[in-house]
């Protein structure tokens, strides 16, 4: 049977491809297409899609329904699965998505992982299987052109329609009752929502933020200037005192935001209640986090991941100097400064440098520097540093190719790389072997349960001098 593009067919899944592209069975001629990659298709599914693509003996297709779920699948998921654009195994057992994951990961470090003498300590899986994100930015809009106000997420595929999600599962519990309570307070003094095309109106974004350790939570609500100076503010941080959560507010915050972007960004701060960061512990130390701080959205999960990475390259540290690359908030950085000379951290963000600066002093470690700036241009500024272990933590898109080169330049005898996007290292990993690295121990961290995502953290070893 040939395909037709915008041409309606079903199949079976196969299995599914990192992070979410489902492979179904279809057949074509001797040339053929034996699989067409459809999104969002999960193993065992019998799925119905239309073709979109072909060309080069390869086809895609869109998800238009699941006529049969996969065998294992269960009914009770969250009302909003398949609907937002946040999970994909919600229904799946959690233990079966675990797999499904590895044997991902695996397929993409293929040609890295095969050595014998390479040490696997398989997938972690979450303390948390649910309710284990600590942040959520969640958007105004409505549920459909000219309906009702709501606030949640983005539906899939949709730059416009909003799904509230008081019901999300990997949410807090408390989010989605500040949440309901925010959407109707708004809805019942019809303040509209900012359109994002013509750029008018008030309501933009809920940002909310809770530490799994302390309990505290910080609450930000984002809007234009519109209604700038009005009492409302107040009115509704009143009401957000007065619901009954299992937490306890740290800060409500409201910020000002006429940028056009739709994005979480602060033309001017003010506090409501409270201060305009909170407090959290990640084994044994305390982060002051910002409205805008990069941390680890799963709290409990973190502490598993940076452990496995301070037990991989504790014992190469030996009282010398670290770079932690891409530090963040200098999470990791703090977590092996006792077994340092120095650490020094880098990190883009200006407002995570100078948290992290603020964390180490109130840990009371002062064999930590962090800069800020680009890795790529700061590096040249350490030219004549000599680091005897580097960590990596970079961003989802991996490392800048030259700033790759210049950290590898350095000869270290070990690496620590920790990636949240599994294709990345994939494609990093050309250049740390011919640079004479391998892969010497490795485990995966499952920090983001029900959606696509794994954490994976690899020691890297150097053999032998660069090509």
């Amino acid at each position: 049977m040939r395909l037709k593009k915008g041409e309606i067919y079903n199949g079976i899944v196969e299995k599914t491809d990192f992070p979410n592209k489902g492979k179904v069975r279809a057949v074509e001629n001797e040339d053929g297409i034996d699989h067409v990659t459809v999104k969002n298709a999960l193993p065992g599914q019998t799925v119905e899609y239309r073709l979109t693509k072909k060309s080069h003996g390869r086809a895609e297709g869109l998800l238009k329904s699941v006529i049969e779920p996969a065998a294992c699948e269960i009914t009770d998921k969250c009302p909003n699965a398949g609907i937002c654009g946040g999970c994909l195994y919600q229904g799946y057992p959690y233990e079966a998505s675990l797999r499904i994951k590895e044997a991902q990961v695996k397929e993409l470090l293929k040609g890295h992982i095969e050595s014998p003498d390479i040490v696997y300590d398989g997938i972690s899986a979450s303390p948390l299987e649910q309710g284990y994100r600590n942040k959520m930015e969640y958007t105004f809009g409505d549920r459909y052109k000219d309906g009702p106000l709501a606030l949640g997420l983005h539906k899939r595929g949709s730059f416009y329609d909003i799904v509230d999600a008081d019901a999300c599962r990997i949410a807090d519990g408390d989010f989605g009752v500040i949440l309901e309570y925010t959407r109707n307070f708004f809805a019942e003094r019809n303040i509209p929502f900012y359109h994002r095309m013509n750029h008018e109106g008030v309501l933009r974004h809920l940002l909310l933020r809770k530490a799994a350790k302390t309990g505290e939570i910080l609450a930000a609500l984002v809007t234009s200037s519109e209604l700038a100076g009005e009492g409302i503010w107040g009115n509704w941080k009143d009401g957000l005192l007065a619901l009954e959560l299992s937490g306890h507010y740290s800060g409500i915050l409201h910020i000002i935001n006429d940028s056009e972007a739709d994005a979480v960004k602060c033309d001017s701060l003010e506090v409501l209640y409270g201060q305009d960061y909170f407090v959290e512990e990640v084994l044994g130390l305390k982060f002051k986090i910002t409205p805008f701080s990069f941390f680890q959205t799963n709290s409990l999960g973190a502490e598993l991941l940076y452990d496995k990475a301070r037990s991989y390259i504790r014992e190469y540290i030996g009282g010398g100097l670290v770079f932690d690359l891409y530090s963040g908030t200098g999470t990791i950085a703090q977590l092996l400064a006792p077994a340092a000379g120095k650490v020094v951290g880098v990190e883009i963000v200006e407002e995570a440098v100078i948290a992290a600066g603020e964390n180490a002093k109130a840990n009371g470690l002062s064999n930590c520097e962090f800069i800020a700036g680009d890795v790529l241009k700061v590096l040249d500024d350490f030219s004549d540093a000599k680091p005897d272990c580097i960590i990596l933590d970079p961003p989802r898109d991996g490392i800048n190719p030259k700033a790759l080169g210049k950290i590898l330049a350095y000869n270290v005898n070990n690496i620590v790389y920790i990636s949240c996007k599994p294709t990345s290292l994939a494609r990093d990993m050309a250049a740390i072997s011919n640079a004479g690295y391998r892969i010497k121990r490795w485990g995966m961290v499952d920090m983001f349960p029900f959606t696509g995502n794994v954490e994976v953290c690899c020691l890297l070893e150097r053999l032998r001098s660069a090509k």
